[in-house]
């Protein structure tokens, strides 16, 4: 029997390492246990390394943040980055959503409001308004021309 796409996806996420639990891959031989075993170990290996440089840079950059809603792996992954990075690194956000719509985008309410502490409350704040500057170039280059 082949494992459904969307099983060997949700362990490629790699929260089963997060919560210490096990994988067990049986089947006959040529099978290719062993190289799913590699790819997700490789994965994992990847992803706790990442966790660890997006921790540690001294300063984050966050661009265009909340463009979707966050899936349930990705809010945990934020959560451990600005756990980590709380009262010892920065990190600017960008973002076209106003910050009293970020908790909805989050999704968990749990998660939003430990997110948002971490986040919001020692951060400077600049709302900025006006037009497009890539539209004022445009048409800047537009009147160039003619």
């Amino acid at each position: 029997m082949r494992p459904r796409s969307g099983a060997v996806q949700k362990l490629a996420e790699g929260s089963w390492i997060d919560t210490h639990d096990n994988l067990i891959l049986c089947g006959p031989t040529g099978i290719g246990k062993s190289w799913l075993a590699a790819a997700l170990g490789h994965k994992a290996c990847r992803y706790a390394r990442l966790l660890r440089s997006l921790a540690g840079a001294q300063l984050l950059i966050l661009d265009d943040w909340g463009l979707q809603p966050l899936e349930a792996g990705s809010r945990h992954d934020l959560l451990e980055i600005l756990e980590e990075r709380y009262g010892r690194r920065s990190t600017i956000v960008t973002s076209q959503i106003p910050v009293d719509k970020w908790h909805a985008l989050i999704g968990d309410p749990t998660y939003a409001d430990a997110i948002l502490d971490r986040l919001v409350h020692n951060a400077h704040r600049i709302d900025l308004a006006g037009d497009s500057l890539r539209r004022r170039r445009a048409i800047s280059a537009v009147r160039a021309v003619n």
